[in-house]
């Protein structure tokens, strides 16, 4: 009933936000995309450059480190927590590229070239962020498997940047920010679930 409850949520929160996007940015979104996307120089700039660069090794690396690591030490409970983390990394990453080409939002550098400036270009629609989405998956799954202060700290700032980054790239909007950061948190959270089932099927247990 509570796995049912949770999707069910999910859902209506992801059309919710399509419905949402379908209508033009407003005002504020550009001001703000304008504003953020201004921050073109010093350390700020190269702060997110990196970050943005960087995200996606982050996301893939993380997983897959603690899968060896378990490997190596033959530790069960860390192949389960890298098989939770990955799935849910992977997980969001189908979800969100399925909903880019189903809203099929311009970037704001395309529908906006006088105001954003591209510091990257890319290939696939605005709506929602992915970078955003999986850095929340990761982050909000290693804080479900370690509840400590000095992993939820720093996963949820690093999370946060990534989005505050993809504005600054000039490649998404605050709603596609937003929406990236709804859809990560809440697929980790679900993914709790998943991977009981997954446990099972894997791990006979």
């Amino acid at each position: 009933m509570m796995d049912r409850r949770i999707m069910q949520g999910m859902v209506g929160l992801l059309w919710a936000l399509v419905a949402v996007t379908q209508v033009n940015a407003q005002n504020w979104e550009i001001d703000m995309v304008h504003r953020v996307n201004s921050w073109d120089k010093g350390f700020v700039r190269q702060y997110n450059k990196v970050v943005s660069q960087t995200e996606s090794y982050v996301v893939v690396g993380v997983p897959v480190a603690m899968a060896i690591a378990g490997w190596i030490k033959h530790d069960k409970e860390l192949l389960k927590d890298a098989l939770y983390v990955g799935t849910s990394v992977a997980g969001t990453f189908a979800v969100t590229y399925g909903m880019k080409y189903l809203v099929r939002r311009d970037r704001p550098y395309e529908r906006y070239p006088d105001r954003v400036h591209p510091f990257s270009r890319e290939r696939s629609p605005s709506f929602p962020s992915g970078h955003t989405a999986t850095a929340f998956a990761l982050a909000t799954s290693l804080s479900i498997k370690c509840p400590k202060w000095y992993v939820i700290a720093p996963s949820a700032l690093w999370a946060c940047s990534v989005g505050v980054s993809r504005m600054n790239e000039g490649v998404h909007y605050p709603t596609d920010v937003m929406a990236g950061a709804a859809i990560g948190a809440g697929f980790a959270v679900a993914n709790v679930y998943i991977n009981r089932w997954l446990n099972r099927w894997l791990f006979g247990q």
